[in-house]
């Protein structure tokens, strides 16, 4: 018996002209791990949604063929009959978690199932050991990718026999990722069915036993798996010129910042230079996105000051309009930013330079996608938007928060290049944080290296080697 197993599967979209997915082939089976790759908006996340019932009892459309879970029809199952055998972790960490504490969060689930209080707190404990979190954390502290274990935690602790990971390693550090590997190779081990839906090949492949690939609604069995690793892991070279200079735009002065009772980051000081392209870097929850929102003057820090230059001389950052005109930050999580009804409206939003606005709009391949709804779309189309917003608005700081994340190799690429040719024509500070080991040397002049809450090293793109060079084999 398979764990998964479609036939013909085809579904369009309620509203929809253009299928999906087109005649699928697809399965999985107890014991092994299985790698869906593809490219952005391909029906990754379709497929998935099929297999654990949210199409069609939550989201609607036209559906033909036949799919099964542990040899039973879906069609003739209930959502809860689904989700007692199919476990879920998305792609938006934030879309799931409801709880103040991970202790709660993790039994949520559990309880929902009807475990007993002695099985919840043994599956609770279980769970937190294998992911690395404390129970008594606060989850609304928490880094993304210490929510992206915390997500897993909760399916693991449900103990259903079928795990399906949406692009899990999008806000894992290296640690971390390796971590989640073992433990899903483990399960595997264990007689577990283990499907991950991933761009990051080059992280999983080597832990899968079959890779699949969806291209425009078609789904195909990888046969050659080192050539298709290769072409999707390749370093993305720096062809950009260094526009950095010796005047300082930003700087963090003893800079320290708590939430509750939890230290995130103390005695920071660090100086952002006109021109340049610093890479922040560090394990999950080591305070990079509460350093980059404290130069944004999004947070307010708890001790020390952050300053900016302004007409020949350093004074406190004010999170007004006139400095937000000059700042401008993609978030970690697009979904926190994306607010107009189409994405052209979201791209025109607020710009000095509509032509400008177009042609970013154009480079970033969005003209296809003008008149869609942005919260309709993929999330690494979602991704991409809310970098091309930003980017036409031509801020003279732009702050990157892991950019790449759920974006295919092509995607990668451009979006890389994208950041890089903007750089160069209008001389921007650019501050990126990327776990991604592909572009992070492309988008480095200078990188700080950020560990429990101060910054432990400074250098050039040889710390983005020595750090990345921790993971690899």
């Amino acid at each position: 018996m398979k764990a998964v197993e479609m036939k013909r599967i085809s579904f369009r979209y309620e509203g929809q002209e253009s299928k999906v997915l087109d005649a699928v082939d697809f399965e999985l089976e107890f014991g092994k791990i299985a790698l869906l790759s593809g490219s952005s908006g391909s029906g990754k996340s379709t497929l998935m949604s099929i297999i654990c019932g949210i199409i069609p009892h939550i989201v609607t459309g036209a559906i033909s063929g036949k799919a099964y879970v542990c040899g039973e029809d879906i069609g003739g199952m209930t959502m809860s009959e689904i989700c007692r055998r199919v476990g879920v972790v998305l792609q938006n960490a934030d879309a799931q978690i409801i709880q103040n504490t991970v202790e709660d969060e993790v039994a949520f689930g559990c309880e929902n199932l009807g475990m007993s209080k002695e099985k919840i707190s043994e599956n609770i404990v279980r769970a937190c050991n294998k992911m690395s979190l404390q129970p008594y954390w606060n989850t609304r502290t928490l880094s993304g990718g210490q929510k992206q274990r915390l997500i897993t935690a909760c399916t693991l602790a449900m103990n259903q026999k079928i795990i399906i990971l949406d692009e899990p390693l999008a806000n894992l550090d290296g640690e971390g990722a390796e971590l989640l590997s073992f433990t899903l190779k483990k399960l595997a081990a264990q007689g577990y069915a283990v499907l991950i839906i991933e761009h990051r090949v080059d992280k999983v492949a080597a832990y899968a036993d079959d890779i699949w690939h969806i291209e425009k609604g078609r789904v195909s069995r990888v046969e050659d798996k080192k050539a298709y690793i290769e072409n999707r892991a390749e370093i993305i070279k720096d062809e950009s010129p260094s526009l950095q200079t010796k005047e300082v735009v930003i700087r963090a002065k003893n800079a320290g910042f708590s939430a509750g009772k939890r230290n995130i980051l103390s005695g920071v000081n660090l100086d952002v230079y006109k021109g340049e392209r610093l890479l922040v870097l560090g394990e999950n929850g080591s305070g990079k996105t509460t350093l980059t929102r404290l130069l944004a003057g999004l947070n307010k820090p708890c001790e020390g000051e952050v300053e900016e230059y302004f007409s020949g001389k350093m004074k406190k950052v004010r999170a007004n309009k006139k400095w937000f005109n000059k700042v401008g930050v993609v978030y970690q999580n697009p979904n926190y930013q994306l607010f107009m009804p189409t994405v052209e409206k979201e791209i025109m939003f607020g710009v000095k330079d509509k032509k400008f606005a177009r042609e970013t709009m154009k480079m970033f391949g969005l003209e296809k996608l003008a008149k869609r709804h942005p919260q309709s779309l993929s999330e690494g189309q979602k991704r991409l938007v809310s970098v091309a917003a930003v980017c036409a608005r031509s801020p003279e700081i732009l702050i990157l928060d892991e950019p790449t994340v759920g974006q295919d190799y092509e995607n990668l690429k451009r979006l890389t290049e994208l950041v890089n040719r903007l750089h160069s024509k209008t001389g921007n500070t650019v501050i990126t944080v990327t776990h991604d080991v592909r572009c992070a040397d492309a988008l480095c002049d200078r990188a700080v290296v950020v560990c429990d809450g101060k910054i432990s090293g400074t250098g050039g793109k040889e710390l983005v080697k020595e750090f990345f060079g921790k993971f690899s084999d």
